[in-house]
């Protein structure tokens, strides 16, 4: 395996693995999402 093939496997192997910030964030905004979804009907629900 030359260098260049090693490099380009390494940039691919990183470039796949998702960044931990973006993962927490997506968790957060669903999260969210869901928290807001569930206030909503609960408040259609008493009204």
């Amino acid at each position: 395996m030359t260098r260049n093939t090693r490099r380009a496997r390494a940039i691919a192997i990183a470039e796949a693995k998702p960044n931990a910030r973006m993962v927490a964030l997506r968790y957060l905004m669903l999260a969210a999402g869901a928290t807001a979804a569930s206030i909503a009907l609960l408040l259609s629900h008493f009204i």
